[in-house]
């Protein structure tokens, strides 16, 4: 079953101006990581009034304007024993992990139904995932390296998946039936945690690698539910799955799933094989409710991406993903409904 927690609540204190960004950054889809798996475990709890300043927010509007919300953080339980690991057996590290375990998804059954549908490309090379009528759920980097917004975040775009037709009978030169295209809808904020800046949070900026998107026009599909991420002993089914566009498979959506390796508090490290262009992807688990033929599914995590760590004097490399913790889930929800009402069960 799906374990519900008591989400602690983010209350909104003041918002000021900010200048607008230069938006001159480079899009980075890999990232160098310097806290591996080792560094994660001697990470301190954050205090209270550190989560505080973690978890307040910048807003980008189409406009190039520019916030900075202050929060308050109410309710939230800080946990001593927080960054504890579960040690799994390693294995042989590259981004594909031995044989090539991703499907593409050809069948335009599948493509342009639930929950496939709600996969969506980001203008900047990302993916992302629909959580709602109008937002999207995305990594953070894929719009903003740590000190500035990227370029092409200025005009970004989000793009929900259609299949093309053949119009009239006829096959349009240079496509393939059933190939996803995309209709491409603007964005009209953009909202990320300051945990995520540079000179913020040192080191740590990996566990708020994640950002929500507001589209200008609502889209008509069904969208996934937020969840909050369990630990590996509690995982239904003990998988993840997700669905992205990996930069080698160029106009195809990819699907994958696999077992979570190791976890700290706030992130996953595993080996589902994954390229460049799936980072944003939404990480869900899938579970059959008692009495009910049907799945259900919920995000439990952003897919980060592929990362390089110094781990004893060694480069080593996983694939990780940001946890939606019940602060996490309590932030991103807010962002969502512009207020805590909605929020109060993970």
């Amino acid at each position: 079953t799906w374990h519900l927690k008591k989400i602690p609540q983010i209350v909104r204190e003041r918002t000021f101006s900010l200048d607008s960004p230069k938006f001159e950054a480079k899009t980075k889809l890999e990232l160098n990581s310097v806290c591996g798996i080792e560094c994660q475990r001697k990470l301190p709890v954050p205090s209270l009034s550190d989560l505080k300043n973690l978890l307040s927010y910048e807003t980008v509007f189409e406009n190039g304007t520019r916030t900075l919300t202050e929060v308050n953080v109410l309710g939230a339980v800080l946990d001593p024993a927080a960054n504890t690991t579960t040690r799994r057996p390693s294995r042989k590290k590259r981004q594909i992990y031995g044989t090539d375990s991703r499907f593409s998804i050809y069948d335009k059954r599948f493509m342009t139904n639930f929950p496939f549908n709600t996969a969506v490309k980001i203008s900047t090379g990302c993916s992302g995932i629909l959580v709602s009528p109008k937002h999207v759920l995305t990594a953070a980097h894929c719009l903003h390296n740590g000190k500035d917004y990227v370029k092409g975040s200025k005009r970004l775009r989000v793009g929900l998946m259609k299949t093309k037709s053949r119009g009239n009978g006829r096959k349009r030169k240079g496509t393939s039936d059933g190939m996803p295209s995309f209709q491409w809808t603007r964005v009209k904020s953009t909202h990320i945690p300051k945990g995520w800046f540079k000179g913020v949070s040192g080191d740590v900026a990996l566990h708020y690698d994640y950002a929500v998107l507001e589209l200008k026009r609502p889209h008509k599909r069904k969208y996934m539910e937020l969840g909050i991420s369990p630990t590996i002993k509690m995982m239904p089914g003990s998988m993840i799955h997700f669905s992205g566009f990996d930069n080698d498979r160029s106009g195809q959506l990819v699907y994958r799933f696999c077992s979570i390796s190791d976890e700290s508090n706030d992130l996953f490290y595993q080996y589902c094989d994954a390229e460049p262009g799936s980072t944003g992807s939404g990480i869900y688990l899938r579970l059959k409710e008692p009495n009910k033929k049907k799945w259900k599914r919920k995000i439990i995590a952003v897919y980060s991406g592929h990362q390089w760590v110094d781990i004893n004097g060694q480069q080593q490399d996983y694939n990780v993903a940001v946890r939606i913790t019940p602060l996490k889930y309590a932030q991103i929800c807010f962002w969502i409904h512009g207020n805590d009402e909605n929020c109060a069960q993970g």
